[in-house]
């Protein structure tokens, strides 16, 4: 065991490593749904004016700018996770993310530097992809590293109550200054939020610059087992992991049609944005308390099962609630949203931190959870623009709902066809046929 890792007690790390998941998460959603509210609220107006109706969905096709960038920062920093430390690589994810989102809360408007501010804007929410692209892949890869043989679920996955926690903040960050007049809200109260990002960043590298790398990892290196090109080393023997991962990373589509898609939509069809960002918010914060829950139910019967029942439920689910929101049902649009993302997206959520980089061995283990993630992530990124064109003139929210179940059931088959992996060892993980004997003859050898 390397000298760092012995300093703390194992459970001790591993705890210190899910909080730390937990605030990168919380800073990453935080930045994602702070700048997907303004995107379909205000930024119409403040950088996309004279465009009429198609301001709206051009200001939310930049929200998936970002997730061009995810997949480039997945290699990036998966480079530099695996080769020199998770630590140092996510605490530089961690500045870069928290630096960006603070500056697009600087940004002059269209009205006074003209076309220079959309492509500011369009440059920092690319830094902002390109951090993310390492975040919450590193993050649930170091802390699954730490965690408890039979608890890895239940660890990792406060990297994702995190993300529902982001989502929380943010939401209700946005909610006073929606009643602000417009003087004052297109002028300089949409920048506020962006700027107290800065605190969770300040807190959450403070966390982070006391963590220890993990056993694994530092045993990797110690007996130069690291790949000398991660990517290449991935790409040789796991591309299909790569594949399989990417197609069940697609599920995230559902919570941005209900973060993204549905916060436009419902302010079109009599919901005030208060009200739309009330029920979210609630949505949300039970996510943040379920997942630990439903991690340590798949700690007892396994990652497959509640990833899948919980994808296709939500994918079903996105029918009652485009309705519900379409009729202006009020309590049942807040019902139906919190059994949508509280109850059931919360279900694979909570189960994919561990799931994915599970399916890794250690020394392809951040560059693999991220390119997968990302590549799969990249699809939900555009979707809310497409589903807001989907719907068109005619209003009609079916093409959306159909588009988000068949997103569904392919990320539930993807997951379902991979190994299960919640009673195989942390050192096993990820290895396959001579590889896994290699490494199983060296584990016994070491002991």
């Amino acid at each position: 065991m390397s000298s760092s890792s012995s300093t703390t007690h194992p459970t001790a790390n591993a705890r210190r490593a899910a909080l730390s998941g937990f605030l990168g998460s919380t800073l990453e959603y935080y930045d994602f749904f702070i700048y997907a509210s303004a995107a379909a609220l205000y930024f119409p107006r403040v950088f996309f004016p004279g465009h009429g109706s198609n301001g709206t969905v051009i200001s939310i096709a930049t929200l998936g700018v970002a997730y061009i960038a995810r997949p480039l920062g997945a290699i990036l920093w998966g480079h530099l996770g695996d080769k020199i430390g998770r630590k140092e690589s996510l605490f530089a994810c961690l500045m870069l993310m928290g630096g960006s989102t603070f500056l697009i809360g600087c940004l002059p408007t269209y009205g006074t530097v003209g076309a220079l501010a959309p492509i500011l804007l369009i440059v920092l929410r690319l830094l902002q992809g390109l951090s993310a692209g390492g975040e919450s892949p590193g993050s649930s890869s170091l802390t699954l590293e730490h965690a408890p043989e039979r608890r890895r679920a239940f660890f990792t996955s406060f990297t994702l109550s995190g993300v529902q926690f982001g989502i929380v903040v943010s939401s209700l960050v946005f909610i006073p200054f929606a009643s602000m007049p417009d003087s004052a809200l297109y002028s300089w109260g949409w920048r506020v939020p962006f700027w107290l990002s800065i605190l969770v960043t300040a807190i959450a590298l403070w966390i982070r610059k006391s963590l220890d790398e993990p056993e694994v990892f530092e045993e990797a290196k110690e007996n130069h087992e690291t790949a000398g090109v991660p990517i290449l080393e991935l790409l040789r023997w796991d591309w299909l992991t790569v594949v399989r991962v990417a197609l069940a990373a697609s599920f995230p589509v559902i919570n941005n049609m209900v973060t993204v898609f549905a916060l436009s939509y419902a302010t079109h069809h009599g919901f005030t944005k208060t009200s739309i960002l009330y029920a979210i918010a609630a949505a949300n914060f039970t996510a943040v308390l379920t997942q630990p829950l439903y991690a340590l139910l798949s700690d007892r019967v396994g990652r497959k099962p509640v990833f899948a029942i919980g994808g296709v439920g939500a994918g079903l689910m996105m029918f009652v609630f485009l309705y519900e929101m379409s009729v202006h049902n009020v309590t049942l649009t807040y019902v139906s949203v919190i059994v949508l993302i509280g109850v059931l997206y919360a279900m694979p959520n909570s189960v994919y931190p561990s799931y994915f980089p599970e399916q890794f061995p250690a020394n392809v283990r951040y560059t693999g959870m991220a390119v997968g993630l990302m590549l799969g992530l990249l699809l939900s990124g555009f979707t809310p623009a497409i589903a807001d064109a989907m719907v068109g003139e005619n209003g009609s929210w079916v093409p959306v709902a159909w588009l988000s179940l068949g997103v569904a059931l392919v990320a539930s088959v993807a997951a379902l066809s991979g190994p299960e992996t919640y009673r195989t060892p942390t050192h096993e993980l990820g290895l396959h046929g001579a590889r896994h004997e290699e490494a199983r003859q060296a584990h016994l050898h070491a002991a």
